[in-house]
């Protein structure tokens, strides 16, 4: 019944294709239309015909996973619309100071959110019931392009967030329907060379760009497309105490961090430090934000993900309650967490709870 369908449709809209687009005749398309359609459809009734017969079982398969679909698009969508109904304001940002009005304190944090303007409601939460957060705040969105393979170069777009003072950013990462991530480390590489790349390119534009443009919360994403002028060199670990800078990590957590690795699955990685290369002359406050950047990834990174439970109102009808309440999260209960669809370690993973009413 569905192919029929579809050829159905198919038939009809080549005669307005043959009228409208190949500007022919309406007497041609009407004899195209009757001889085609009259044979499908007797190809249709000979279909609904075998629906009693047995023919009824594809069809209440296909309305079943309809409206599994139906649900989880449903509910994705009011989880969306509360993200964005409910993102931190940039005034809010501002008004705290470069502090932020709590401790900033040694690394990276990484916050996962799918909004790619504003700042997510997961973050004020988390720094309104913990007031202190880490030194370098990355907020990460994460996207699917309908390309199937998404090149290195064009992956990351980087923008900031708030002056330069308060080492807030934001990055989008564009991924294809074929691009899979499995190494964790060298994700982490690739955004500190996009954000160092970043502040290279900020600082030579600077005369031409207007200097409040990020005060008032509006993003320079620039797409890191050029390596040529990284001021961050990878390069192979040597002797601890040869490092530029030390790992601020205590030891339990550095403990908790090799025994994490020596069980993992996965086969060892190469490591890599960062450095400022010292025959290249740049501003200082562009050599003072970078070593920032290099002193927050030494001391770690942090990734911070809102675990949200989707609530339908008091006042929602009946059936919202039964699809949200219910027929949804059952669905989230069963399906797998964005956490293991990131490849996020378990060692470096902090869950911020929030109760979504929708």
């Amino acid at each position: 019944i569905a192919f029929m369908c579809v050829v159905f449709v198919t038939t009809w809209l080549m005669a307005l294709v043959i009228v409208f687009v190949w500007q022919k005749s309406v007497f041609l398309a009407v004899p195209f239309l009757v001889f085609f359609g009259s044979i499908e459809a007797v190809y249709l009734s000979a279909s609904v015909m075998k629906v009693p017969q047995g023919g009824w079982l594809p069809i209440v398969l296909s309305g079943v996973f309809m409206l599994v679909m139906y649900i989880w698009h449903y509910g994705t969508r009011k989880k969306y619309l509360f993200d964005l109904q409910n993102k931190v304001s940039m005034k809010w940002i501002l008004s705290l100071g470069p502090s932020l009005g709590i401790a900033r304190v040694p690394g990276i944090g990484l916050i996962y959110s799918e909004l790619v303007t504003g700042v997510p409601a997961i973050f004020s939460h988390f720094v309104t019931n913990l007031p202190a957060f880490h030194k370098v705040s990355v907020f990460v969105c994460v996207k699917s392009v309908p390309v199937p393979h998404v090149s290195d170069d064009e992956r990351y777009l980087i923008g900031r967030i708030g002056p330069k003072e308060y080492r807030m950013y934001r990055c989008i990462v564009r991924y294809g329907y074929k691009d899979v991530q499995k190494d964790n480390d060298n994700f982490e590489n690739q955004l500190i060379i996009s954000i160092a790349e970043f502040i290279h390119m900020e600082a030579d534009n600077s005369q031409s760009s207007s200097c409040d443009s990020s005060l008032d919360g509006r993003m320079a994403v620039i797409g890191t497309n050029v390596r040529s002028n990284l001021n961050l060199v990878p390069s192979e670990p040597g002797d601890a105490t040869q490092s530029t800078v030390r790992s601020s990590k205590s030891a339990t957590l550095q403990t908790l961090q090799s025994l994490y690795e020596q069980e993992s699955p996965h086969p060892s990685r190469r490591r890599v430090r960062f450095e400022l290369p010292e025959d290249n002359e740049l501003d200082p406050s562009v050599r003072e934000e970078l070593m920032d950047l290099i002193e927050a990834k030494y001391a770690g990174v942090a990734y911070i993900m809102g675990h949200s439970y989707i609530k339908a109102r008091r006042a929602s009808s009946f059936l919202k309650k039964l699809v949200i309440d219910f027929g949804y999260s059952f669905l989230r209960k069963n399906c797998r967490g964005p956490a293991v669809a990131l490849n996020i370690p378990h060692i470096s993973l902090i869950e911020v709870g929030m109760i979504y009413y929708v």
